[in-house]
């Protein structure tokens, strides 16, 4: 099947301005129409002489690209395969274009095979360098695959109809039929009408209405497409080549390429019609779509600055309806290859067609998120039967509903390129529950009504809850992303822990364990652990006051200030290495060396006893003779603070 608009995969819907043939040889006609892209018309001429037994690089190349830029992949294998056979020493696009189409064939293996050739010989592409890191591509397609019921839309004719967005309970979508009108033009790319805008009613049902022509002073005799309309009904963006008022606009290769427009609705009609400032006679933009609060819009394009033949772009729509500088989205979504037809959901879902990423053939629809922070995750194939052999884009969804379109030219519609319905049935972002209960770390008891909010990598908060009578909490989270959970509750310290959830689906358990602000403390008592307070640690055969050491020993200091008559027994203690006689003198110096911290830091001598235990007390069994890391013996070197009175 033949697709209206595969423009965009080389250079965007253009208009050509035909030239006379005069009285060339049939070789050099069709040329002109290969480089004017009147590919019907070249496709005719080239087939002729290449069954006279005509053979050669050039002929087959442009017949394999004739039918590739016609989105007839599976014609355009047999004429790639015909080059490949007369020479390997091809430019390493066509490497790719041909194993595109032999995917639209359902020969995934040589594919592959042609593919690594493609990275052999395509240096940095990022299209080989996804392949390389994909290898098993198709067995993840394959997991995402199965989550959608779809049927034709009904609103199908025997041309191109394609593109679709909603509109006050309405579907708005390109079509090439010519049912009178504005203009009876023939596009020369497919020999079919330009595209106009359609509509057509959605009843309660979800069934659409037989569609008639979008309201007049919009559609032109050139193409219309891809409409995206604000919320409130009264602004719209759509595609149109360079043609406004009346006059016709053409790049340095008198092509006239696709612009962006704007109009506003005014007691119900379209008006106030002005293509974008970021538009160019020499590049196109095209593909509207605004994100959820419609203050960025999205588009595709080949302007400068592009990463491959079309990228995806983002602009600021100030409060002023002026616009800020396109920004293209980066690798992490374009290819060298084509990025086209954006749809942002209201959940911040891109919705966006590729076939620069690693897919079932032709264009695949591929989703990613938008963070919070505008950072993108990594795009997925949404799978079949969304994507298929040949070309899928122009995806969009209701998210309430997890019902939308798409359009595909597969095998088995209507006309060149149809609008399929589909409903979601099954999500694919990747999600966990991340859960747990909420105690007193010290008794053990259950914490309900304890606040605990989520917060991202960057703690922008993302949700809050109260752990319920049991005590237990729980959040949906992202698959393979890192967060921040903080506990709070009065009479306690918060509490915040870091986790970082693993890339499979399932759940994850946080236990949360308070600390309260006011401890009871009796004789008996390690001050270490009754303030949480750390192991006082010494360097290995020394018994000076590291600095970390100090820190620690400035919280003992306080609680002893905080308690005048409270006395505390230092014990010291050493790992097994050296002898035990020196060991046991290594922690009386340790020991002594603590209590003379204390004093010097105000505390009454009175009120500290202190006495070294060598390596009688081993928290491990790092004994003489086992072989143990420095961190398992480095436990063992430390001080504990024993209440002997309050």
């Amino acid at each position: 099947m033949i697709k209206i608009q595969t423009l965009i995969w080389s250079a965007f819907f253009s208009l050509i301005t035909i030239q006379a043939y005069g009285q060339k040889s049939k070789i050099v006609g069709a040329d002109k129409d290969y480089n004017n892209y009147a590919y019907i018309d070249a496709i005719r001429i080239y087939e002729r002489i290449a069954e006279k037994g005509y053979k050669s690089d050039d002929l087959f190349q442009k017949l394999g690209n004739a039918y590739y830029f016609n989105a007839q992949l599976a014609k355009a294998e047999k004429w790639y395969t015909q080059l490949f056979a007369i020479s390997n020493y091809q430019k390493p696009e066509y490497y790719y274009r041909y194993a595109q189409c032999l995917k639209s064939i359902g020969k995934y293996d040589k594919a592959d095979e042609i593919m690594s050739e493609f990275n052999k010989k395509s240096g940095n592409d990022a299209r080989a360098k996804n392949f390389n890191s994909n290898r098993n591509y198709l067995d993840l397609i394959k997991a995402n695959s199965g989550r959608y019921t779809i049927e034709d839309a009904g609103i199908n004719s025997k041309f191109s109809d394609y593109g679709s967005a909603f509109s006050n309970e309405k579907l708005i979508f390109a079509s090439a039929r010519d049912t009178g009108g504005v203009s009876k033009k023939v596009f020369k790319w497919t020999n079919q009408s330009f595209t106009n805008l359609y509509e057509s009613v959605i009843d309660s049902t979800g069934k659409q209405s037989q569609p008639k022509k979008f309201q007049n002073g919009i559609n032109s005799k050139f193409h219309e497409a891809t409409p995206v309309f604000t919320r409130d009904g009264t602004t719209m963006y759509f595609t149109r080549n360079n043609y406004f008022n009346g006059k016709r606009g053409k790049d340095h290769n008198k092509v006239t390429l696709l612009k962006i427009y704007r109009a506003t609705q005014k007691q119900g009609k379209w008006v106030d019609i002005v293509a974008l400032p970021f538009n160019s006679d020499q590049y196109s933009t095209a593909h509207p779509a605004l994100s959820p609060d419609e203050q960025t819009l999205y588009f595709a394009s080949d302007m400068p600055g592009s990463l491959g033949q079309s990228d995806l772009f983002k602009v600021v729509i100030n409060k002023d309806g002026s616009f800020g500088s396109p920004v293209n989205l980066g690798d992490a979504i374009n290819t060298p290859g084509r990025e086209t037809f954006p749809f942002i959901a209201a959940t911040n879902e891109l919705y966006y067609a590729t076939d620069g990423k690693p897919g079932l053939g032709g264009l695949d629809v591929f989703v990613a998120t938008i963070g919070t922070d505008g950072k993108i995750s990594e795009s997925q194939n949404v799978g079949e039967p969304v994507n298929s052999k040949t070309d899928d884009f122009a995806f969009l969804i209701e998210t309430k509903t997890r019902t939308g379109f798409f359009t595909s030219n597969r095998d088995g519609g209507r006309g060149y390129d149809d609008i399929y319905k589909f409903r979601e049935t099954r999500k694919l972002t990747c999600e966990q529950e991340l859960s747990g209960v909420v105690t007193d770390i010290d008794t053990g008891d259950l914490q309900p009504n304890t606040q605990v909010v989520i917060l991202d990598s960057k703690f922008i908060e993302l949700q809050r809850v109260y752990s319920d009578e049991k005590a237990n909490y729980k959040f949906k989270v992202v698959c393979g992303e890192t967060y921040y959970v903080r506990a709070t509750k009065p009479e306690y310290e918060t509490s915040e822990q870091k986790i970082s959830i693993s890339k499979e689906s399932g759940k994850t358990n946080l236990p949360i364990q308070l600390e309260k602000k006011i401890k009871p403390i009796k004789p008996g008592d390690d001050l270490a652990k009754v303030f949480g307070i750390k192991i006082i640690y010494f360097d290995l055969d020394k018994s000076y006051i590291r600095e970390d050491a100090a820190y620690e020993l400035e919280k003992i200091l306080i609680v002893l200030e905080q308690n005048p008559t409270m006395r505390i027994d230092v014990r010291s203690h050493t790992d097994s290495r050296q002898t035990y006689k020196y060991n046991e003198a290594l922690s009386s110096r340790r020991a002594k060396s603590t209590i003379a911290w204390l004093i010097k830091n105000g505390i009454d001598s009175s009120r500290l006893t202190g006495k070294g235990y060598g390596e009688t007390q081993l928290v491990n069994n790092c004994t003489d003779g086992v072989s143990c890391s420095e961190e398992e013996h480095q436990s063992n070197r430390r001080s504990e603070f024993i209440i002997i009175s309050m």
